[in-house]
């Protein structure tokens, strides 16, 4: 009986979670509704409260599953890990699901505290392999940096980012060749 149960909370769940990354992506978080949730997945709303205490304890667990980060690479020269890094970064923000939703997160983050510290989290998690062909950079020698990584990748990924978000310019092989290119200079004067 146990296990007749346990199956059925985990497709409740599943079915939950689904549909709140679904109503994520087409509206984002201000067009997400646990009312609109409990319709579309069948599940009655006393059952999201029992697994979600919150709305946002809700978007958490959907937006955890956002995706994770590439591995970094490690071609053995700075310059490739970051074209390796950017070309893969160019390619979610044109086409990954969590780069309709991200914004929407940052949005909410500047009002909710929950959700503040589910960006910063989802924020290191896709800086982590920026930050790790950076320092392996460091420990070969092959730059100095005279700032922190932190300011360095901000040069590599703000660009794309603004390109993405704002100017909605396209982000082709030509300026993630020039993107790079910059910060390579950037760091070696």
């Amino acid at each position: 009986m146990i296990q007749i149960a346990d199956k059925r909370v985990e497709r409740s769940k599943a079915a939950v979670l689904t549909e709140t990354y679904r109503q994520l992506t087409q509206s984002g978080i201000g067009g997400f509704s646990i009312d609109e949730v409990s319709r579309t997945s069948g599940v009655s709303k006393t059952t999201i409260y029992r697994h979600w205490p919150s709305r946002s304890a809700l978007l958490i667990d959907a937006c955890s599953k956002l995706g994770s980060a590439p591995p970094p690479p490690d071609t053995g020269t700075l310059r490739a890990d970051l074209h390796a890094l950017v070309t893969t970064l160019a390619e979610q923000l044109q086409s990954a699901a969590w780069a309709t939703v991200y914004p929407s997160i940052v949005d909410a983050a500047e009002r909710d505290p929950e959700i503040a510290a589910l960006q910063a989290g989802l924020h290191k998690a896709f800086m982590a392999p920026f930050h790790a062909v950076i320092e392996r950079a460091r420990e070969r020698g092959e730059v100095r940096l005279s700032k922190p990584a932190t300011d360095v990748i901000a040069l590599v990924v703000g660009p794309l980012f603004y390109r993405r978000w704002f100017s909605k310019e396209t982000i082709d092989d030509r300026f993630t060749e020039a993107t790079v290119d910059a910060v390579i200079k950037d760091m070696l004067s």
